[in-house]
């Protein structure tokens, strides 16, 4: 990424994800934690109670799936993200529902289901797709699947593929990324430990169309250590540092990525809700410069899993994230669908 450039960017958007943060920050209660307590019986309608942590406010009383709405949402309609168990006693659990450690919301080489139509210069329309998921296998922890607590072991994988929009949809490369994550969370506090490979692989169609561009042989194993925290319910801090103990054609060991998320949890049923997210990953093998991605748009969350559906828009500026192609400098913005695990 040039400083100039780059500089601004990272100026531009932080104050985007400002204006959007506080526009929406004041009407969302932050000191407001809750826990799932066993279900009761008012009249003949079955509720949740929710108590504030530990403040010692008086119990509020909720119908399932429903709370008051937060000071300043309009009345009625208040679709609520599943209670947090915070108290709930923990437990083995195979398959669990729901995950402790979820996808960076900009992080565009994270497991999901996605595509975005980006405009790049020099190559016109792209389509970045990402076919890949996020699934849980064990779980030592609360039962419930939004924001559980305690250890989970985790399984991901996807593929990255970039199809050459005007050129005939040639595939131009396309980047594997599979990984073991451990996790373990406590209260707004999450922590990641993985291991993963990462390889890049040359689009056949590109090649024969392009015979003098050289594939290269880029790939890593790496272990990757990563910590985020809840700053309110609706707003996440991340950061993660990356080491490879095998890296080949061009990727050097370490790596970092860090970023800040805008999603609230509570939101009109079927009107959704804004979101914001911003995401850097710096590389060694380009010195550590790397690239800055920055999403706005509106979502639509499952409150009982934490899984959501995006659309929105992206831009991204710096190094090239088709590894094929690490080295290359680039400037993308487009419109993209996610389904986030």
């Amino acid at each position: 990424m040039s400083p100039g450039r780059g500089r601004t960017a990272v100026v531009v958007c932080c104050a985007a994800l400002a204006a959007v943060i506080a526009a929406r920050a004041g009407t969302v209660r932050a000191d407001m934690q809750l826990e799932e307590l066993p279900r009761t019986m008012v009249g003949s309608e079955p509720v949740i109670q929710a108590v504030p942590a530990p403040s010692g406010s008086p119990v509020a009383v909720i119908t399932d799936g429903q709370m008051p709405p937060p000071v300043g949402y309009p009345a009625g309609g208040i679709a609520m993200a599943e209670a947090i168990a915070y108290d709930a006693p923990w437990s083995w659990q195979i398959l669990p529902v729901g995950l402790i450690w979820h996808s960076y919301l900009a992080g565009v080489k994270e497991p999901r289901m996605g595509s975005v139509f980006n405009y790049q210069p020099g190559l016109g329309w792209v389509w970045d797709a990402t076919a890949g998921g996020r699934v849980g296998l064990l779980r030592y922890g609360t039962p419930n699947g939004f924001r559980p607590e305690g250890w989970q072991l985790d399984l991901e994988g996807a593929a990255f593929p970039q199809l050459l929009m005007q050129q005939n949809w040639d595939m131009h490369s396309t980047d594997f990324r599979v990984g073991v994550p451990l996790t373990y969370g406590i209260g707004p506090v999450q922590f990641k430990f993985e291991v993963y490979h990462l390889s890049s692989h040359l689009g056949d169609e590109f090649m024969l169309s392009h015979p003098t561009v050289q594939r290269i042989n880029y790939s890593r194993n790496a272990l990757v250590f990563g910590t985020s925290y809840y700053a309110t319910d609706n707003i996440r801090l991340y950061g993660e540092v990356g080491w490879a103990f095998y890296a080949d054609g061009g990727s050097e060991p370490w790596e970092l990525q860090f970023g800040a998320e805008y999603s609230p949890i509570y939101a009109p049923s079927f009107r959704g809700s804004p979101f914001a997210a911003i995401n850097g990953h710096l590389r060694q093998e380009v010195a550590f410069g790397g690239a800055l991605t920055v999403q706005v748009g509106w979502q639509w969350l499952n409150g009982g899993t934490g899984t959501r559906v995006r659309a929105g828009f992206q831009y991204l500026n710096g190094k090239n994230e088709q590894y094929q192609f690490f080295n290359q400098y680039v400037q993308q913005f487009g419109f993209g669908i996610w389904y986030d695990y």
